[in-house]
């Protein structure tokens, strides 16, 4: 072994550790910030001694004019995404990042396959890898590409069916398998390649349109972990082993949340996939004016007087939240409540807003305490003694109708927000959420409707409680 190889083997394994000692600092939100830094300092590294060993080699002109495009266009799409992405589009962007995850993995096994001699099979040690790079990578890009399109409207985010989509799904599958094993058996050749990259990609689109809005946090870290599989199998096929690392990291983290957020909706990732959560029906125009005649409304003054009052005070915060940006009122109107000595907390559902940990992020971003961050079971024993639960924009995750069997949420764990004394619920209609059926939260006697955008709404609270909070 020479110094150089020595040197990046030693680099890589520097990586490798940044990798995982970053990922088990994620874990907390106090950690997470520490845990990204490392992580992206270690990536740094292996960077480095890629170039370091490219620049050793008998890299083209050529390459390197498209390594530095490659790295500018990287850099500046990275740092727009940083600085000027919406906190509502974190969602749309991570399934970019995804798409630009996947796909790049599997240009690298096409690279591969276009560089080997076609005059007789790859070994199975290189064909295995690649086909599954291909196939993965392939399915990971169109896949979060539609995904992407769901979150951000370009696509419709209900369960998009077709005639003959399923039999369409077999057609990709069956394609795809007998692709892959004419890449690993036989010469490599065009009409294989190129039928293996069409059916992947084919079957990442027709995967995703049919699952529905609700499975969105699932659909995203599942398309992450696919990701991680792919760039691991990039890293075996170039023998790479930061990025097989990186890629097993990834792939391993993403399939435990993955299957976490299935857990808390009660539903399988496999039924997931298959779609349905906010596909079917819904509920009837009938059903939706019944519970719109028995809700009461409020105005932000009733609102007050109850949160000024109380001692201690729940927010449940959701979607509508994140997509009106509240989350800076939400953070002004709880420290005004403590200012005043009343206690309050947030009920974090784990697949409330559009991602994992969506609604942790918002309110990090406002510098919101973690220990005021309740998650599910927490936040269901802290309700029993809950004087007013202030629910802002979120939906299926506060609806009874979980506990009866025979309804799209049904056996879905939820926030036991009806088991308050006082419930009020800021939203702007009496509208269904993803799920399509109505909330039956809503036209509960202790339940009062604030109907409001989520901004606006928490704004004249603001104001309303100042009057009884301050002299």
């Amino acid at each position: 072994m020479t110094p150089l190889e020595l040197g990046t083997g030693l680099a890589y394994l520097a990586a490798a550790v940044g990798f995982v000692v970053g990922l088990h600092l994620m874990r907390t939100p106090s950690t997470a910030r520490r845990g990204n830094l490392l992580s992206a300092t270690g990536m740094a590294v292996a960077i480095v001694a890629t170039l370091v060993l490219a620049i050793s080699g008998s890299s083209t002109p050529t390459g390197w004019i498209v390594l530095a495009v490659g790295i500018a266009i990287g850099s500046v799409a990275g740092v727009l995404g940083a600085t000027r992405v919406k906190m509502t589009a974190i969602p749309q962007l991570v399934s970019l990042f995804n798409a630009v995850g996947g796909g790049a993995a599997a240009a690298i096994a096409l690279a591969e396959i276009l560089r080997a001699p076609a005059s007789s099979p790859l070994a199975l040690s290189v064909s295995i890898p690649i086909v599954l790079d291909v196939l993965i990578g392939s399915v990971t890009f169109s896949g979060s590409l539609i995904a992407a399109g769901k979150l951000q409207g370009v696509v419709s985010g209900r369960s998009i069916r077709f005639f003959g989509s399923r039999l369409l799904n077999v057609v990709a599958i069956v394609v795809a398998l007998a692709a892959s094993l004419a890449t690993i058996l036989l010469p490599v050749g065009p009409v294989a390649v190129v039928g293996l990259l069409v059916a992947a990609l084919a079957f990442g689109v027709l995967m995703v349109l049919p699952i529905g809005g609700a499975d969105a946090p699932v659909v995203v870290s599942l398309l992450n972990a696919f990701t991680g599989l792919a760039v691991a199998m990039a890293g075996f096929v170039i023998g790479n082993e930061a990025m097989i690392i990186a890629g097993a990291l990834v792939g391993a983290a993403g399939t435990i949340l993955t299957l976490q957020m299935a857990a808390a909706m009660n539903r399988s990732v496999a039924n997931i996939i298959v779609g349905g959560f906010g596909a079917g029906p819904g509920g009837s125009a009938s059903d939706s004016d019944d519970a719109a005649a028995d809700v009461r409304s409020l105005s932000a003054d009733d609102v007050a007087i109850q949160l000024a009052y109380a001692q201690h005070v729940i927010i449940v915060p959701g979607y509508g939240l994140a997509a009106s940006q509240a989350q800076h009122e939400v953070a002004e109107l709880a420290e005004l409540l403590e200012q005043h000595g009343i206690d309050v907390k947030y009920a974090i559902h784990p697949v409330a807003g559009r991602m994992p940990g969506h609604m942790n992020v918002l309110l990090a971003e406002v510098a919101v305490p973690y220990d005021d961050l309740l998650q599910l079971e927490e936040a269901n024993r802290a309700f029993e003694n809950c004087d007013v639960a202030l629910v802002v924009g979120a939906n299926d995750v506060t609806n009874p109708a979980a506990r009866r069997s025979g309804n799209p949420v049904s056996g879905m764990p939820i926030l036991d927000v009806d088991h308050a004394r006082s419930v009020v619920v800021l939203k702007r209609s009496m509208s269904p959420g993803y799920a399509g059926i109505p909330n039956e939260l809503f036209g509960l006697p202790k339940t009062g409707m604030y109907f409001a955008e989520a901004k606006q709404g928490l704004t004249q609270l603001i104001g309303a409680v100042k009057q009884y909070v301050t002299s």
